[in-house]
């Protein structure tokens, strides 16, 4: 019997690497200057930080239940998560060459604009 626990490990586990896959999709997206660059280094790489993930998760903080066989861990923990991460940056986000940035950006020193105020 799983409990209450062990299902909020393993939400936790998915949720997580929804967002790392997301955000590698993201990461590669932006760098790669390939209309298909992107998408290789998405799908090749991914999978070892979610291995990497699920090993952390599951043998170090023992979250989530014992689910019975490889198959079922690497369906619910590695590819669902796969999909849903490749699916939320490619459909739901905007395309990197459709975002508008500013052409500079200037940080504001606190200290140069607590000086110009002190200035009489």
């Amino acid at each position: 019997m799983v409990t209450l626990l062990d299902a909020f490990g393993l939400a936790f586990m998915v949720f997580v690497h929804t967002a790392a896959v997301a955000l590698l999709t993201r990461f590669f997206r932006v760098r790669m200057h390939t209309r298909w660059g992107g998408l290789v280094y998405a799908l090749s790489l991914s999978p070892f930080v979610l291995v990497a993930g699920t090993l952390f998760f599951s043998g170090v903080l023992a979250l989530g239940p014992d689910l019975g066989s490889v198959g079922a861990v690497v369906m619910i923990v590695i590819a669902l998560p796969m999909a849903l991460g490749l699916t939320f940056d490619y459909i739901w986000m905007p395309a990197p060459d459709e975002v508008d940035l500013p052409e500079k950006w200037e940080r504001e020193d606190p200290e140069q604009s607590r000086r110009e105020r002190l200035r009489p």
